[in-house]
Parts: structure tokens; C-alpha cells; sequence
């Protein structure tokens, strides 16, 4: 039944929200073309399309076995209409519209999970920092099959969203798997409020360590004042700044903004294109530079993902930051939720942003000007495997097949089953090609070999930079 629903909807794929059927009555059947008629629409033409749709929906209407209501109808071709454009496209319905405009309470929290959909499976793409599912292990790349015993690959991420929200320390039981382990389930309580987007810390006596986990309204202001806590505590020893950007799943767009604006004097931040071509946008920094000039080295992986990326685009196109780690995720969609006048809303991709330079980051990533590897496989916990560019419906990246550049394919995940929290042994290896992740858990201390590989690097840094100014 769903099936004959999805088919009517992406067959609506031209239709304007102006042709559905306004009315609670029943919609006529298409009207016969006059032979005679010397404007007879052409095989293809929207006019057709819209044809086609009304035929189909009269048609199932009147003999599917089970009733269905006209509205039911209606929102499950929409719905079926904005699954087949790409993954995060979809239809929100009235009582998921006002709850989501009108978060308040109990239904605001959550175990702070950041998901997508990989070939109509559920992924973590990264679980934020301080939330209880970091706490309880979950890993970006771990694969959700159910949600309360619900399972998920029937569900549109909207849907997906509502229901691992719920009353703040109430309970979501998941089952997932990790690489090529057992299915494991696991539950993980909710939480209220706001998850840390920032913490800072003075590395080694001369170094500010700047952990950025993600991006909110109260991210810039937040990180304005830490780096001026940083310098209270440091004095004038500091030499530079590590901003980590690992596993950081992005979140507002504006705030992303901003939070690169903080590190760059002069330039262009991003590049953002919509449908139309004369709609392109460039979005340039404002003078001023929290660092003071100060040399900096960005830590990203395949966990880096959307307004991250911007950030990290900005950073190295203006020479502004040493990347250090692995590529980056590879998505850079905008999405917008457009209301329905009372029916719900879509939420529809709507534009794509770039590096200042022109790169395209949408299914392609960004690879750092260093390339490091943890060392110690043992913490390994995920490797970075699907990206963006593998997800089914994914935006194409426009360079592709002018560079040739192949999608990558997946590659059989380290290890085996391990349940939330405990690290694999030490004898886990990755898959040929795969670039592994440090547990989220080892992240900024002492096991961090990437860390220590950006410190090295920040203080070779800094000797370039104290000698070229003393030349001067």
C-alpha cells in the first residue's frame, strides 16, 4: 500500500502545491483531450504529469483494498514526493510542525544523538559532547535499527527525530550494531537543555585548546569569552591555538558563520549557491581576529560534518589554519522548512555552500593539508567509513566528473562487536583505505595522537612566525 503512495507522490514531482486538491470532495476525473484540439499538451509536459497524478490518485482511492483518507493520501505523495530528491528532504506533518516550532519541556530532550540515513539505514553521524549517549559509547558510524522496538528503516528523519525525543531523564532503548559485530541493544536516558558547544583549555603552558563540538545561538558569544579566559590564564606565553572541529556534526548555520568571522580579519567565509544562478551569495568576514594573528591548527575527520566543514573551508582557503587529520564528511546542503498553510510543512533542500576558493564540499569532502592518522588501533573505535557522497539521493558534486573523482566504497568495518563504552582489543585493525577515528572518549588527552601531532605542529609554527617577525 505505501508503495502505490510513494509511486503516486514522485509522480507529483512537478506538481505545484496549487494542483492538489484544494477541496474535501472528491477530485473529477481528468477530462478527455479533444481530438480536434490543436493544444493538446505534449507526452511529458507538467500539464501531463498533472494528469497522470490525478488519474493515479482517483484510481487509489477508489479501489484500494483498504480506505484511505483523501488527506492521508495527499501527505504520503508529498512525502513520497521529497524522499526521492535526497535523504534529508521531507515532509513534516501539522502535529510535528508545532512541536517542532514550539519545542517546550519534557519534549525537548533528547540523548543527543546526530543521525542521518545511509541507503534507508539509520547512522549516527556523531553523538554531541556531554550528552548521554556520548557517556554511553555511542560511536559515529554505529548503524540504529530500532527505536523503542520500532524499527527505523521505514521512517523519514523528522519522524526519526520526534521519537528519540521525549520527557527529560526518560528512557529510549536502541538496538544498533558496530561494524560487522551482533546487534546491540542498549538504553540510553534523555536529557534536557543544551548540550557544551565549547571548551577550552591551556595545553602544555603555551598552547589554547579550543574544542569546538558543534554550533548554536550561544556558540560565538561562548567562544569569544573562553579564548579571553585563555589568554587571562596563559598571559602573553601563548603561541597559537589548536581548534579541534573532530566529530563535530555542524548544527546552525549562522552561528558557523560567525564562528569562522571570529578567526579570519579579511576574506570570504563561504559561497553559497541555490536553484537560480544569479542567487549566489558570498559571505565575507568582518575585520578583527580572536587569536590576534596567533598560527593555528584545525583537528578534522571523517566525523567533521555540514556548517563544521564551512568553518574548516574558510580556515584553510584564507591561510588561515593548518588542517591536521582525515577527510571531512562531505555534505554541505541548506535546508529549509517552507509551511504548508496549515497542512504541516517541507523541509527542502534549498541551497549548497562552497569554500571561499569555489570547492565544492557537497559528496567530496575536504582533505587536510596533513594527514594523521591515530596511531594506537586499539582506541579505535569506528572508522571512517560512508560518507555523504555514498548516502542514497545525495546531492552530486558538480566537479566530479570533470575531476573523475570515484565515489569511495565502503570498506569492510574494523573489529567486531563491542557493546557501548568499551573499547575494541588491541588487536583490531582497519580495512584497507579506511582512515580510522579516535574514540570520542580519548579525545584531547593524553592517548590523542593527533593532538600531540598538532602541537608539534603549532610549535614549528610558531618559530616561523616569531622569526619572520623579527625579520621585519
Amino acid at each position: 500500500m505505501r508503495k502505490w503512495f510513494l509511486a503516486a507522490g514522485l509522480i507529483a514531482l512537478l506538481a505545484p502545491a496549487a494542483a492538489l486538491p484544494q477541496s474535501s470532495g472528491s477530485p473529477q476525473p481528468p477530462a478527455k483531450a479533444d481530438a480536434k484540439s490543436d493544444t493538446k499538451p505534449d507526452k511529458g509536459s507538467v500539464y501531463e504529469q498533472l494528469n497522470l497524478f490525478s488519474e493515479a490518485f482517483e484510481r487509489i482511492r477508489q479501489d484500494a483494498v483498504e480506505p484511505v483518507a483523501d488527506q492521508k493520501l495527499v501527505e504520503t505523495a508529498i512525502a513520497g514526493m521529497l524522499s526521492g530528491l535526497d535523504p534529508r528532504s521531507a515532509y513534516i506533518s501539522e502535529s510535528d510542525y508545532k512541536a517542532l516550532k514550539a519545542p517546550s519541556g519534557d519534549e525537548a530532550a533528547s540523548p543527543g544523538i546526530v543521525v542521518t540515513l545511509d541507503n534507508g539505514q539509520l547512522k549516527v553521524v556523531s553523538p554531541r559532547d556531554g550528552s548521554p549517549a556520548a557517556a554511553a559509547g555511542i560511536k559515529p558510524g554505529d548503524l540504529i535499527f530500532t527505536i523503542d522496538k520500532e524499527p527505523t528503516y521505514d521512517l523519514t528523519l523528522p519522524e526519526i527525530e520526534q521519537k528519540l525525543r521525549g520527557p527529560a531523564d526518560s528512557e529510549v532503548a536502541l538496538m544498533l550494531r558496530r561494524g560487522t559485530g551482533a546487534p546491540i541493544e542498549t538504553k540510553i536516558k534523555r536529557a534536557a537543555g543544551r548540550f557544551p558547544t565549547v571548551s577550552t583549555r591551556v595545553e602544555s603552558g603555551d598552547i589554547a585548546y579550543v574544542r569546538l563540538a558543534g554550533f548554536d545561538a550561544t556558540t560565538a558569544a561562548a567562544l569569544t569569552d573562553a579564548v579571553k579566559q585563555l589568554r587571562q590564564q596563559a598571559g602573553s606565553k601563548l603561541v597559537g591555538f589548536i581548534i579541534d572541529l573532530r566529530n563535530n556534526p555542524g548544527g546552525d548555520f549562522d552561528a558557523a558563520v560567525a564562528v569562522a568571522d571570529a578567526f579570519i580579519d579579511k576574506g570570504d567565509i563561504t559561497v553559497v549557491k541555490g536553484h537560480k544562478a544569479d542567487s549566489t551569495k558570498r559571505i565575507a568576514a568582518t575585520p578583527g581576529d580572536v587569536a590576534s594573528g596567533l598560527p593555528i591548527v584545525a583537528l578534522v575527520n571523517g566525523g567533521t560534518a555540514r556548517e563544521a566543514e564551512l568553518v574548516t573551508g574558510a580556515l584553510q582557503d584564507n591561510h588561515r589554519a593548518v588542517l591536521l587529520g582525515t577527510k571531512t564528511f562531505g555534505e554541505a546542503a541548506i535546508e529549509t522548512i517552507i509551511p504548508l498553510n496549515g497542512n504541516g510543512a517541507v523541509k527542502l533542500t534549498t541551497a549548497r555552500y562552497q569554500t571561499p576558493s569555489g570547492r565544492a564540499i557537497q559528496g567530496k569532502g575536504l582533505e587536510p593539508d596533513l594527514t594523521v592518522s591515530p596511531l594506537k588501533l586499539e582506541k579505535v573505535a569506528q572508522a571512517d567509513r560512508r560518507r555523504e557522497a555514498d548516502l542514497r539521493g545525495a546531492l552530486k558534486n558538480p566537479d566530479a566528473a570533470k575531476e573523475g573523482t570515484p565515489n569511495a566504497a565502503p570498506a569492510t568495518p574494523p573489529g567486531g562487536a563491542t557493546t557501548p563504552g568499551k573499547e575494541p582489543s588491541a588487536t583490531t585493525q582497519p580495512a584497507k583505505g579506511e582512515q580510522p577515528s579516535v574514540a570520542s572518549g580519548d579525545m584531547g588527552t593524553m592517548s590523542d595522537e593527533q593532538l600531540s601531532e598538532a602541537i608539534d605542529v603549532l610549535r614549528g609554527l610558531a618559530l616561523v612566525n616569531g622569526r619572520t617577525a623579527a625579520a621585519r
